[in-house]
């Protein structure tokens, strides 16, 4: 079974919001994180192949090593410059020539991306392979030229469905502990491919300004009179303005 991870390097979680790329520390997406070993389960169980799919500028080369030295095979990098310009469409569109030229069995995502968290490029990945796919997965059972996967739902129910492969899925994250690359997976990791493909920008999302916190405010209000009268015109307030009763 030849399994492609679509694996995306982020920001660190601790960093600083609108601040310039050059003072970032980057890392890789932990729901691609938590995709990735679920692949490397289903090729320890299955044999096969896992390819890590990745695109971005130089450094994104660092994540894809890290991918190769926890035991995936080989890595195809997309080199383009930007790719926050892009949103959830336009990276599923340089994702899919890789990914297609693979012909995978199977496609893994995370849920979503720890930067923008769309939790949309592995859907419209699907859409785009023209293959079928499910969110929030759980668990994967292949069975032959079929994968049985359980979906996690609301309130604690969840869901079984028959997938034909290939498929695209992405994954729930924590549902398995994460590896670390061991000393020979870092030495191995060195010789293993990966890949370059030349990726083109076509950027659809324009980001009008840098990040910032939201600004906080606090607002006291004193309801003179009876009490009687004070309590109800505290009631009005929490049910027709702050709606929360």
């Amino acid at each position: 079974m030849k399994i492609a991870i679509a694996l995306k390097q982020v920001p660190a979680r601790d960093s600083a919001p609108g601040a310039a790329e050059s003072d970032l520390q980057f890392e890789i997406n932990e729901p691609d994180a938590y995709a990735l070993e679920a692949a490397l389960q289903l090729r320890e169980a299955q044999g096969g192949e896992v390819v890590v799919v990745s695109a971005g500028p130089a450094r994104v080369t660092t994540a894809i090593r890290e991918a190769l030295a926890k035991g995936a095979d080989r890595g195809v990098h997309i080199v383009v410059d930007k790719l926050h310009e892009l949103d959830a469409l336009g990276v599923a569109q340089l994702l899919r020539e890789a990914v297609a030229g693979e012909s995978p069995d199977l496609v893994l995502t995370g849920l979503q991306s720890d930067d923008l968290g769309s939790g949309q490029t592995g859907v419209i990945l699907a859409e785009l392979l023209g293959v079928a796919h499910a969110t929030l997965i759980m668990a994967i059972e292949v069975n032959g030229s079929s994968i049985l996967v359980k979906r996690e739902l609301e309130d604690g129910w969840f869901q079984h469905v028959t997938l034909p492969l290939p498929a695209v899925l992405t994954i729930q994250s924590g549902i398995n502990k994460l590896r670390y690359a061991t000393l020979m997976g870092i030495k191995k990791a060195k010789t293993k491919e990966i890949r370059e493909l030349a990726g083109t920008l076509t950027p659809a999302l324009v980001v009008a300004g840098p990040g910032y916190a939201p600004s906080r405010s606090k607002q006291s209000q004193i309801f003179d009179g009876d009490p009687e009268a004070a309590a109800q015109a505290l009631a009005e307030k929490l049910k027709y303005e702050v709606r929360v009763i």
